[in-house]
């Protein structure tokens, strides 16, 4: 699948990068929860102090571990652990963050460990993320819910935007062809069905959206 014109080459948001980027990155040590293969982790670590991924998937892990050997980032590390049950505080971060990988308890964690003045910030799906196949992701955020959210575990949003992209087909074929590679996952979640009947009733769109958020702890 083609990058979105906002996408670099690892599938990071660019406005998100310089959110982080704005910060003293060099005097910080980074928690990058649900860090997958460490595409986030990896980006940071030469602008941190210290940069820990942590994610539940081993192999995934093992993964990353040997990107950041390759690269040489000895400051980067990578950890196996479930981000939603564990607690922080044995990572000492002072900034906290996640791409791809947000939920109420990553928040309420994040929230704990962090002290006034220091920074959460996340890319969540939005809740229009794949809108015409008629299922949100349980993973999906809406700007109410995150703004709600972040208040209760005692964060000062500093910024919050919605990325959209919303491909447009001229033909039903087209349409199938760009989801082509969901559709596996989509099948097995019920999602498949539901695009190919938006289709055959003649929508031709296809919708990306993810919510990009900084936010401070009070």
């Amino acid at each position: 699948m083609a990058l979105s014109p906002g996408e670099t080459s690892e599938g990071l948001s660019p406005p998100f990068l310089e959110l982080l980027r704005a910060e003293p990155l060099g005097q910080l040590t980074v928690l990058d929860v649900g860090t997958g293969t460490g595409r986030l982790a990896l980006a940071l670590g030469p602008l941190c102090r210290a940069v820990v991924g942590v994610d539940r998937e081993a192999r995934a892990i093992d993964d990353a571990r040997k990107r950041a050997a390759a690269a040489g980032l000895a400051n980067v590390r990578f950890v196996v652990g479930d981000v939603e049950v564990e607690d922080y505080a044995p990572f000492k971060p002072e900034m906290v963050v996640a791409h791809l990988c947000m939920s109420d308890a990553i928040a309420e964690r994040a929230a704990r460990v962090l002290g006034p003045g220091q920074v959460f910030a996340f890319v969540a799906f939005h809740t229009d993320q794949w809108k015409e196949t008629g299922r949100p992701s349980r993973f999906s955020y809406g700007e109410v819910r995150a703004k709600r959210l972040l208040k209760r575990c005692g964060f000062t949003i500093e910024h919050l935007e919605v990325e959209r992209e919303v491909a447009t087909f001229e033909s039903v074929e087209q349409a199938l062809a760009a989801a082509v590679a969901l559709r596996e996952q989509w099948k097995a979640d019920g999602r498949w069905v539901r695009y190919v009947k938006f289709l055959e009733e003649g929508g031709r769109t296809l919708t990306r959206a993810r919510l990009v958020v900084k936010a401070r702890k009070k």
